[in-house]
């Protein structure tokens, strides 16, 4: 089976760092010069994209000559003019070694294993296309290796931390709540489809059926077939989200890189939410577009035909060069970090007016309360934990201690 183990491949970026031989496992699609690393999100496995690699590739039927290493840009696939896909099952999921160290992940360290990954199959560069979690992770690869980078595409990104809790109200806490008591394949799939799809895409009817009852099916199969992650690997990749953070910088290393940026998000996002993903881009340009449909957290599955016409363009954009400042559709930025900040607070309402202050002072009002539910979200966790621990104990003669204490 392909893998590639991380911390081996010599001259990779930083290997000594990676010296646990962690094994990542990884799938490569169709042949050509142009490399797209694929890198999914929180518990989810390489075959989540599947949309995306029928669409750029024509299949989602794995290459199985997986074996060979070495500069593949430089033989006879340069001369061609396909595509070529790889993707991975992150640490901690699917095929690939789950550490149980929570200080093994961190998005810097799953960086490197898809750094490993471009080493091990020979890429001096490729498009990195990332989603929620594999965004973040991209962006670190990016801050990294930005000669390596050909094209940066963020699918449903946030900032991490706090910026990872979704939006505050009674649907996305109850939520919250059933993953926590999800034990098996029908429950975690009941969860997992309102947090990965639009309300109003699950209520559609594709024949006699619903989208949601059809994809419930198709969740229930595939959890079953792959097992539910892990304690280890879902506490894992939490802390990548948690402790992940993008400096000055390490934005400023992606800014003046010189490749293009496609920030694309579900306007129906409970997870991700798109303020932040706007935020970053803004802080991007004028090398980034920002790309909103309607969809939720999975928008490339559930506006797959739109993404997938995204990533395209991008991919064309960069083979010709286009000029950042022809790429971006967002308002022109104000010099410095103070006047991004400014034009970040600032919103026009649909009636014309002007906002600042007052939202600004909202916005934090809301990072507030998302402190607040986090703080809810931990003490419930390791309440439960504490109360999964407790076991009766039946104390006999045999258990006393000597003189009576």
């Amino acid at each position: 089976m392909p893998f590639c183990t991380t911390g081996t491949q010599p001259g990779g970026a930083d290997a000594e760092l990676n010296d646990n031989g962690v094994r990542i496992f990884y799938r490569t699609y169709g042949q050509g010069p142009t490399k797209i690393l694929l890198i999914i999100g929180l518990a989810g496995t390489h075959d989540s994209w599947g949309p995306q690699i029928k669409g750029l590739v024509g299949t989602d039927t794995p290459n199985y000559d997986e074996t060979r290493t070495g500069d593949w840009n430089s033989d006879e696939n340069e001369r061609g003019s396909g595509i070529q896909i790889c993707a991975f099952d992150n640490r901690g999921m699917g095929q690939s070694s789950v550490p149980t160290k929570k200080s093994e992940y961190t998005t810097k360290i799953m960086a490197k294993d898809a750094i490993a990954m471009l080493d091990h199959l020979g890429w001096k560069s490729a498009h990195v296309f990332g989603h929620s979690m594999g965004a973040m992770i991209a962006c670190k690869l990016a801050a990294m290796v930005p000669e390596r980078v050909l094209s940066l595409a963020l699918l449903n990104v946030t900032g991490g931390g706090f910026e990872c809790f979704p939006k505050l109200d009674r649907q996305t806490l109850s939520i919250a709540i059933r993953f926590l008591r999800a034990k098996t394949p029908e429950q975690r799939a009941a969860v997992d489809l309102d947090t990965h799809y639009s309300k109003e895409y699950l209520e559609e009817y594709v024949g006699p059926n619903t989208r949601r009852s059809i994809l419930y099916q198709e969740y229930v199969r595939c959890i079953s077939a792959t097992g539910m992650q892990s304690n280890n690997g879902f506490e894992g990749q939490v802390n990548a989200c948690w402790t992940h953070k993008m400096t000055r910088l390490e934005i400023e290393r992606i800014h003046s890189a010189g490749f293009l940026v496609s920030v694309i998000h579900g306007r129906h996002d409970i997870i991700a939410q798109l303020y932040y993903a706007r935020r970053l881009a803004e802080k991007l340009q004028p090398a980034a577009r920002m790309i909103e449909l309607h969809g939720g957290h999975l928008v490339s599955h559930e506006r797959t035909e739109e993404v997938n016409q995204a990533l395209l363009e991008l991919i064309k954009a960069s083979e010709v060069k286009i000029n950042p400042h022809e790429w971006t559709n967002l308002p022109k930025k104000t010099s410095g970090w103070i006047g991004t900040r400014m034009a970040l607070i600032r919103v026009n309402m649909e009636g014309g007016s002007n906002v600042s202050f007052p939202f600004y002072l909202l916005s934090k009002l809301h990072i507030f309360l998302l402190y607040l539910f986090g703080l809810f979200f931990m003490a419930f966790e390791y309440g439960r934990r504490a109360l999964k621990g407790f076991k009766t104990v039946r104390v006999g003669p045999s258990l006393a201690l000597p003189n009576g204490e």
